[in-house]
């Protein structure tokens, strides 16, 4: 019995101290991680929206109306005292889960470019959707409700799936649809 109280304890002082040093670890990585996270975001509406040379964030209230489930974001992009377009941040629900997805939209109402990032989609599958051969589909579409074929020549309100992956091709498309929703909206 007192062998037992013995590794418990020895035990308990090994997890006290990993647990100590990872939090640690977590205090002083946390802000460095924040600092890359925006500048990735900040990337990502410069690719899809190149015109614009400054961001301001809008308010949610400006597309409440659009029934956003998946927006995490919505940033007007301005060159000078212009609005050039709109950058719209989803993460619909892919195969492996949720698809980071930043969408330009130009303020006359075509689709400057589709970002993906963050995702679990299956490598050689779900992940082509980072492929410029499948997001660069939709650059130059109109903004309006877009849907996935998955064979033959797609027309102007149409993208080609990726082969073996169309539930991600679906979740990109519905997370570009919803950025599309919330440009009608604040465009009212």
């Amino acid at each position: 019995m007192n062998s037992m109280v013995k590794i418990g304890g020895t035990l308990f002082g090994f997890t006290a101290i990993a647990a100590l040093l990872l939090a640690a670890t977590n205090q002083v990585t946390s802000p460095v991680i924040e600092q890359l996270n925006i500048k990735a975001s900040n990337e990502a509406r410069i690719a899809v929206l190149p015109e614009a040379k400054d961001f301001k964030p809008v308010d949610k209230s400006a597309y409440a109306s659009a029934g956003a489930q998946t927006a995490i974001e919505v940033f007007e992009g301005a060159n000078g005292s212009d609005t050039v377009g709109y950058t719209i941040k989803t993460a619909p629900s892919g195969y492996g889960g949720p698809v980071e997805l930043t969408i330009g939209i130009s303020k006359d109402g075509k689709i400057t470019g589709v970002n993906v990032g963050n995702n679990s989609e299956t490598p050689g599958l779900g992940a082509k959707a980072t492929d410029p051969a499948f997001n660069g589909q939709y650059k130059g579409k109109a903004a309006k409700a877009l849907e996935v074929i998955k064979s033959g020549a797609p027309s102007e309100s149409q993208i080609k799936a990726i082969s073996g992956a169309t539930i991600t091709s679906k979740a990109v498309t519905g997370g570009v649809n919803e950025a599309i929703a919330i440009f009608d909206a604040i465009n009212k």
